[in-house]
């Protein structure tokens, strides 16, 4: 399939990256690979770029791209970006340090829409909502199977998981129905779930978006341990910065932002470029929707 991705406000991540020839940077979200071509673009021949991901099919992708624009000055690397510390080490010098690093934590248009995994409520598909493409299972990040999340999890875990990381108002009445459902047959696709949560929040009491959205969006963050991820890889990143160096982060969900904005508070040695974080403008948000929700937040290296 081709990885479709718009790269979510990339002429501020530039700005605030600093972004000049000869630096080293990193993207620890890979994506679709837009931040990571158009640093390489900018450090030229003498820089160099580390991008880092999960996905098989962001990784293929972003090769087919670099092999098309000639360019060997970017190192790709299949890992989740917790393991930042130790992707370095296997990849450059000891005493390595960098000019920049930039997360953009939004889902990728093509994640969504891959027939393989249950990222997107629409279809039927299997209930799998790992990063990690296809069959594989990175068992050493300790990844949780989304299958065993639903059919598994006790009632108060579902309703903790659905309030806290997706701000469903209805999280103890969806995980009491996901709960009984369960007992006569487990649920598999994502299609089974989508229906029960149809069929348990009438019409009335929907809003613009369908009702299964936050839910997914809960599952998806638990599955992928998200939000404990994030507050693991952000003093690594800051460690890995040089003098100066800046600290870029794009998020898309409020306990993202939260975590973000607490680290940058929190950190001496960081000075925060963003009083308040930085939105998209209308623009921006009206030919790739998508970014309606972004948040940008910027610190530099003290």
């Amino acid at each position: 399939m081709i990885y479709s991705h718009v790269p979510v406000m990339l002429q501020e991540v530039g700005k605030y990256l600093k972004v000049r020839p000869g630096g080293k940077f990193i993207d620890c979200t890979l994506g679709g690979a837009g931040y990571t071509l158009a640093i390489a673009k900018a450090v030229g021949e003498t820089g160099k770029v580390l991008g880092i991901d999960l996905d098989d099919l962001a990784l293929e992708n972003a090769r087919q791209k670099i092999k098309t624009r000639k360019l060997d000055n970017i190192v790709l690397v299949q890992d989740n970006f917790k393991n930042l510390k130790s992707i370095v080490a296997a990849n450059f010098p000891s005493g390595t340090y960098f000019d920049g690093i930039v997360f953009d934590l939004g889902l990728s248009s093509a994640q969504l829409e891959d027939t393989a995994r249950g990222f997107s409520f629409k279809g039927e598909r299997p209930l799998n909502m790992s990063f990690r493409s296809g069959d594989k299972k990175a068992a050493e990040d300790n990844e949780k199977s989304t299958i065993e999340i639903v059919n598994q999890y006790p009632l108060l875990e579902l309703t903790r998981i659905f309030r806290e990381y997706g701000e469903e108002r209805r999280a103890y009445q969806i995980a009491k129905a996901i709960v009984a459902a369960r007992r006569a047959k487990s649920f598999t696709t994502t299609a089974d779930l989508t229906a029960l949560i149809e069929k348990i929040i009438p019409v009335r009491y929907r809003s613009k978006i369908h009702p299964a959205t936050k839910v997914f969006q809960a599952l998806r963050m638990e599955t992928n341990e998200e939000l404990s991820a994030l507050e693991q890889v952000l003093p690594v990143a800051a460690e890995l910065l040089k003098p100066s160096g800046r600290l870029v982060v794009v998020s898309f969900h409020s306990g993202e932002d939260r975590i973000v904005k607490r680290f940058l508070k929190s950190a001496t040695d960081l000075q925060t470029l963003t009083k308040k974080p930085l939105v998209p403008s209308d623009t921006e948000t009206e030919s790739n929707p998508r970014a309606r929700s972004a948040k940008l937040r910027a610190a530099a290296k003290i």
